[in-house]
């Protein structure tokens, strides 16, 4: 019986780690969304209008309402992560000492949310932004290490080493930028530009893979209803990205005057999401909505099916790619660490399950309770 070869049900859903978990999520990515799009992005859309602000007092009020309700989502945000993460690592502290992963992933976690208490009381200086950075490197590549080693798919691993490549690019262009003012160095940052750009390539380009890892359609299937709605959703999607791709041109040969209004348009979202996500919209219109796609279909899929993957993907790309917020920065770490527990068992014997808890752990609740 001891060597019989069972079959055990993939895990990795949030309900399995506790009510506390669950419903901290559950808050923390909808806080998350409402932060981004009135605090981010809202926000900066009130001072592109700064303009009718001054000719309409409603529209002033309006704004400065919607921003003080960000910032409050700011502070809730703030204050979410922080508990995601606590109840993550406390159980953890056990193994402190005994596994390499386990030690090094709690105090480097540790650490960071250590500092970011830290600054938050002392502002900190161009060396604490550089030491900070530092850290969050510390924190990430371990997260990244476990995650290569107990995702196998090519699909994931692609998505996550161009996730990597990005937050990593925005990492050297902050610190080697910030280095380079503190030793009041007047030459250029060596590649800075170049990474930036490149970074921003590599995280549009994971948050549209993103669909491939996680999305879950495949066109080799037997089911008539699942073709079918991949059939329908690659249509759609392949002609909303035709359009975006060629809508300048279009526009061009139709009317030269709404092409320019259309342009202009367009420099306002881009400065919109560069002030509020790091983006700065040079790549063609066409593939920021293409991630953009990708990323919403599957993130709701896996929340609806309650997956960690969905929590840690949704949290991971709203922090955006100009991590300049210390919450941003918690996100990033948090989301990484709900991948690394989104993973499914294969067929195992029971002699097994010892040595696989080793890479694995306990699906049980975080916080021990019993529902």
């Amino acid at each position: 019986m001891a060597e019989t070869t069972i079959q055990e049900r993939g895990y990795g859903r949030i309900s399995d780690y506790g009510m506390l978990f669950e419903y901290t999520l559950k808050v923390l990515l909808l806080a998350s969304f409402l932060e981004l799009v009135l605090y981010r992005l809202v926000s900066r859309l009130g001072m592109h209008l700064s303009k009718l602000a001054v000719q309409y007092d409603w529209i002033r009020v309006l704004f400065k309402g919607l921003s003080s309700i960000g910032f409050t989502l700011l502070n809730l945000v703030s204050l979410l992560v922080f508990l995601a993460l606590a109840v993550t690592l406390i159980p953890r502290m056990s193994d402190v000492g005994r596994r390499r992963y386990e030690t090094v992933l709690v105090t480097t976690v540790s650490l960071l949310l250590v500092l970011t208490v830290a600054f938050l009381i002392v502002p900190p200086t161009m060396v604490g932004a550089m030491v900070y950075n530092a850290v969050t490197i510390a924190a990430l590549v371990p997260l990244a290490v476990r995650y290569f080693q107990t995702h196998e798919r090519w699909s994931q691993r692609a998505m996550m080493a161009a996730f990597l490549v990005g937050v990593f690019g925005w990492l050297y262009y902050q610190t080697i930028s910030t280095a380079y003012g503190y030793w009041q160095l007047l030459d250029a940052p060596p590649l800075a530009h170049e990474i930036n750009r490149f970074g921003e390539a590599m995280m549009v380009l994971a948050s549209m893979l993103v669909f491939w890892a996680y999305g879950g359609l495949q066109i080799q299937t037997t089911n008539k209803r699942q073709r079918r709605r991949v059939v329908l959703t690659a249509a759609a999607a392949g002609t909303v990205f035709t359009v975006l791709l060629f809508l300048d041109y279009a526009l061009s040969l139709y009317d030269k005057g709404v092409a320019e209004s259309v342009r202009k348009a367009g420099e306002g979202i881009g400065w919109i999401f560069q002030m509020g996500m790091g983006y700065t919209f040079y790549l063609p219109f066409a593939l920021y909505v293409a991630g953009l796609f990708c990323w919403s279909y599957t993130v709701v899929k896996q929340v609806t099916m309650g997956r960690a993957a969905g929590y840690g993907l949704g949290l991971m790309f709203m922090a955006g790619y100009a991590l300049q917020l210390s919450h941003l920065t918690l996100m990033v770490v948090l989301g990484l660490i709900l991948l690394n527990m989104d993973r499914r068992r294969a067929a195992v014997s029971a002699s097994d399950r010892i040595e696989q808890s080793r890479f694995v752990g306990d699906p049980g609740p975080i916080v021990g309770e019993r529902v």
